[in-house]
């Protein structure tokens, strides 16, 4: 039985977006390492946002709106983080947040990185790729 586009392509945009909440609602989120705290905390920023832009660019395949609307969830998570004890939103973690998703969704775009799982052939697609002419 196939599954429905919508629940396949937003599924896992809709539970990514709950995983950030859920993070997002933790109070004092601190390690205690110090600097190495607050780096670690920026890179997750970073890959949390970057796995987000990649699964709406994957939804939506057009990469402005995908960046529009995972940034718009960023001011929303940091908005979300100003009523959670020990947490704080802030300007500079959507900044970091785009940066995480604006390089994915770019890779993307560009053709670095594939959306789709490689070894599976889309529909109209051969398994078999020619080689270009030399």
């Amino acid at each position: 039985m196939k599954l429905p586009r919508l629940l396949t392509v937003w599924g896992p945009v809709v539970l990514w977006a709950a995983v950030i909440f859920a993070l997002s609602s933790i109070p004092h989120l601190g390690t205690g390492l110090g600097t190495w705290d607050l780096v670690l905390r920026k890179i997750a920023h970073t890959a949390e946002y970057a796995l987000l832009g990649a699964l709406l660019y994957r939804a939506i395949r057009h990469a402005p709106a995908a960046l529009l609307v995972a940034s718009a969830y960023a001011v929303t998570d940091e908005f979300h983080q100003t009523f959670v004890r020990g947490r704080e939103g802030t300007p500079r973690d959507v900044a970091i947040d785009a940066i995480g998703m604006a390089i994915v969704v770019i890779w993307l775009r560009r053709g670095q990185l594939s959306p789709r799982p490689r070894g599976k052939v889309g529909a109209g697609e051969s398994a078999v790729r020619s080689s270009p002419a030399r």
